[in-house]
């Protein structure tokens, strides 16, 4: 930005300059004008053509010629020299005509007005008397062709610093333009003046500037203040509450109220990451000891009946060891269970949605109920037919049935009925049996994992657990009901 601004002011500068040849040049050829017209000897002046809207060559500005950055800043203009010869007379009473016209323009205009006769001698102006034939400029008017130059001035005293910044600042424009009568140059016009100062106006709006950057500094302050109180002050607090965290210390933050929109919809995120971690937090440790409650136990009774084996084995009756190493059998068997339904469970949790995916509760059930019905058993699926589509897969439906089917089994019911609702937007299968139920104490529990009521006859207490966590990775849940009759599951799940 600084960059561009520097380059903008240059341009502007140069534009300034630029319009100052334009208002020399203007006056030159007006005072030109009337030069050739009061000129003594010089003809009655022709009627005027008058303009022609279809000719677009009539107006004929002239364009600058001055460029500050690439023209040369010749030196200060030198003292008129000694003149050979008088003045030309017929100059000299043109000068005295125009004497009043000069005054009064340059009153206006700051321009100074210098008059020469056909040989550059001065008629009119300072150094009257002598001759500045030998300035470029004057020679190039002589000739017939007007020209710009730039020169130093020597007058020039710096007034603020502003003015150390700009090229413009210490030189004068010098406009020399010829005045020609019945086809010959009778004189040359020099005017010159300083150009227009681009920091002038900046020194002397100095009270308004600085009360313009004032005010953007307050603004500038405030804005800087609401961003820190809305945005950089809350990041920081929230960072800081989370290396403390991660040491094990404090509790997630409170959202600021001052806080931008974003920074407390960050917030509340935040909690709830905080939140989710640390239920998976609990759980794991939860899991991790009843997991090792759940290994120690059959591991103890291996250690424990290897012991035995290995001091009294040459003692032990054959009956004895037999005994002792169904024990072992047993309790490899139950480990093994253990840790086949350990997998199935880290499968169930890591388990994610598949796109796209739909299937027909409806047979998932009959496949279920066709499964696992014997003689002794029945399992009646009883879906209707228009039953809608489940985003689940097939497989998935069939598990988690297979789980809660088994479990009335095994909990002694003998009869078991799969029904299902469409509940608008999700469907809802029940797996009600009619055995003796589950016990309240029991019922806050079903689903922890290793809750089991048949230890002792090889269970693990993971069913309940895998076919939640498999209905929850699709969106679904399972949760027991309440009911006098039997025990009662529902398995819902969102429609395709």
């Amino acid at each position: 930005m600084p960059a561009i601004g520097g380059v903008f002011l240059r341009s502007y500068e140069n534009t300034l300059v630029r319009q100052t040849e334009a208002e020399l040049a203007a006056q030159g050829a007006a005072l030109a004008a009337t030069a050739a017209a009061l000129w003594p000897g010089a003809p009655p002046p022709a009627p005027a053509p008058r303009p022609d809207p279809e000719d677009p060559y009539y107006y004929r500005p002239e364009r600058p010629s001055i460029d500050l950055s690439a023209a040369p800043i010749l030196p200060e203009r030198p003292s008129p020299a000694p003149g050979a010869a008088a003045p030309d007379l017929a100059a000299s009473a043109a000068a005295a005509r125009l004497d009043h016209i000069f005054a009064d323009t340059t009153r206006s205009t700051l321009a100074a007005i210098v008059l020469t006769d056909a040989r550059g001698r001065v008629v009119r102006g300072l150094g009257a008397g002598g001759d500045l034939s030998a300035l470029p400029e004057v020679r190039e008017a002589l000739a017939g062709r007007s020209q710009t130059v730039l020169r130093r001035n020597g007058q020039y005293r710096q007034r603020s610093i502003w003015e150390l910044f700009s090229r413009a600042s210490a030189v004068r424009l010098h406009h020399a333009r010829p005045v020609e009568v019945g086809g010959r140059t009778v004189g040359v016009l020099l005017l010159s003046r300083s150009p227009r100062g681009l920091f002038k106006g900046l020194h002397e709006d100095r009270g308004k500037l600085l009360l313009g950057a004032g005010v953007i500094l307050v603004v500038l302050f405030g804005l800087a203040g609401l961003v820190s109180r809305g945005v950089t002050r809350p990041i920081e607090q929230l960072s800081a509450a989370t290396r403390v965290m991660a040491a094990g210390r404090g509790e997630p933050p409170e959202t600021p109220r001052t806080a931008a929109v974003e920074i407390q919809a960050l917030y509340d995120d935040f909690r709830a990451m905080s939140d989710a971690i640390d239920r998976r937090s609990r759980y794991l440790r939860d899991f991790a000891a009843a997991l090792s409650h759940e290994f120690k136990t059959p591991l103890a009774g291996v250690r424990g009946a290897i012991e035995l084996l290995q001091d009294h084995y040459p003692t032990m009756s054959q009956a004895e060891r037999e005994r002792f190493l169904a024990n072992i059998a047993a309790d490899n068997a139950r480990l093994s269970a253990l840790v086949g339904r350990l997998l199935e469970l880290a499968r169930a949790d890591m388990a994610t949605p598949e796109a796209g995916v739909a299937a027909a509760p409806a047979a998932a059930a009959r496949t279920v109920a066709a499964a696992l019905s014997t003689p002794v058993f029945t399992v009646a699926s009883d879906l209707p037919a228009d039953l809608p589509p489940v985003a689940a897969p097939l497989a998935m439906i069939e598990t988690v049935l297979t789980v809660l089917v088994e479990n009335s089994r095994q909990a002694g019911a003998g009869k078991v009925a799969i029904s299902g609702h469409d509940r608008g937007g999700s469907v809802v299968l029940v797996v009600a049996d009619d055995g003796p139920g589950v016990p309240a104490a029991d019922a806050v529990r079903l689903f922890e994992p290793f809750f089991t009521t048949r230890r002792t006859e090889g269970g693990t207490g993971l069913g309940l657990s895998i076919a939640r966590s498999l209905a929850r990775a699709h969106g679904g849940e399972v949760a027991y009901v309440a009911d006098p009759d039997g025990a009662r599951f529902t398995l819902s799940l969102p429609t395709a």
